[in-house]
């Protein structure tokens, strides 16, 4: 099992949802970046679980505990490790999980890979609660982005049947995205927030789980950041985003829209404006042969249903070998979109602060 990512910027993640603590080693950031302490509290608390209904009953102050990195709150261009305790944990709700594995959740290919020794208990290693260091590295990357004028942010574009505004792929400002990252419920058009709740709350009360959509831009770039084959923008974007749990998709700009338009109707053609090229329009979401083109990139990532849901589901017995029901206990999110946002936001980050360095 590998939990390390980048070349540049290396990130390694480590615990378990029910371990005593769960953190991060960020390895390779620049020395005498002065951190602000309360906008990465901010970001914490966007993902944090237990705030209202749409998320997860479980309660986690999720303070990080920087032990080493940082000196006078300034960088001191070590690794940087932080730690996040686990305090709210129930894992008796887990013991029948041990032995039958969950629908659409890494229980049983896990089993068969570590031979059992797999911890299962808030889903262990492959827990989203792992992704509360992802979310204090990238904000993190977001204050050293911030100082070259490359800006980050992300709504949640659809719940089940109920959809956002979306990005003007061409019309990003800094302000917008910092009014999204500000937001607990990060959407554009506010009055869709009620409606997605009740989306949510709908499928809750079933005892089930709903999935959804989310968009995020990156701003300020400069041209010609990545490369082409396999050193793509798109590439290395996608590899942090797949690490966050529950993303089953990706695509920038137009992405699978690409396939029913023709050519005249989406190339994104060139002009002068204030003695800058610049493009009239950004279908391809800012990359074009794997390299930023000027414009904002813009993906879109698609969130799966929760799969631990309250519902009876079909499953198997590991040691007798034969099928067996599976009623799920413990807490779980009935829409994991809504707290994923800052996530895609800090996979992002993380990914453009690895091509620049």
């Amino acid at each position: 099992m590998s939990s390390i990512i980048g070349n540049n910027i290396r990130l390694s993640v480590f615990g378990e949802s029910h371990s005593d603590a769960i953190g991060c080693v960020i390895d390779g950031l620049p020395a005498g970046t002065r951190l602000d302490f309360e906008k990465i509290e901010k970001e914490m608390g966007r993902r944090a679980p237990g705030k209202d209904r749409t998320s997860t009953p479980r309660k986690e102050d999720d303070i990080p505990r920087i032990i080493s990195g940082v000196l006078n709150g300034t960088t001191t261009g070590a690794p940087l490790a932080v730690i996040i305790e686990n305090n709210n944990t129930k894992s008796g709700d887990y013991a029948n999980i041990m032995k039958v594995p969950r629908p659409s959740h890494s229980d049983y290919p896990a089993y068969v890979k570590f031979g059992g020794n797999n911890d299962v208990r808030g889903g262990g290693h492959f827990s989203a609660r792992l992704t509360a260091p992802i979310v204090f590295a990238g904000a993190v990357a977001k204050q050293i982005l911030g100082e070259k004028g490359i800006f980050v942010g992300a709504h949640i574009k659809k719940i089940g049947s109920v959809c956002d505004e979306q990005f003007d792929f061409n019309n990003i400002s800094s302000e917008l995205l910092s009014s999204l990252t500000s937001k607990s419920f990060s959407v554009i058009d506010e009055s869709t927030e009620a409606k997605m709740r009740e989306e949510i709350e709908k499928y809750r009360l079933e005892g089930n789980s709903v999935g959804g959509e989310i968009e995020c831009a990156v701003i300020g770039i400069p041209v010609g950041v990545g490369g082409n084959i396999f050193d793509t923008v798109e590439g290395r974007i996608s590899s942090f985003v797949f690490g966050v749990p529950a993303v089953k998709g990706i695509q920038f700009g137009l992405g699978f829209d690409f396939a029913s338009q023709n050519g005249k109707a989406v190339n994104d053609e060139y002009e002068i404006k204030d003695k800058k090229v610049c493009l009239v329009s950004n279908n391809n979401g800012g990359v074009l042969g794997g390299m930023t083109n000027g414009a904002p990139i813009v993906f879109s990532v698609a969130m799966k249903p929760t799969p631990s849901i309250a519902l009876p589901q079909r499953s198997v017995n590991l040691e007798t070998m034969e099928n067996e029901e599976l009623v799920i206990k413990g807490r779980h999110d009935p829409c994991v979109a809504v707290r994923a946002v800052s996530v895609i936001e800090a996979a992002a980050a993380l990914a453009i602060l690895d091509l620049i360095s």
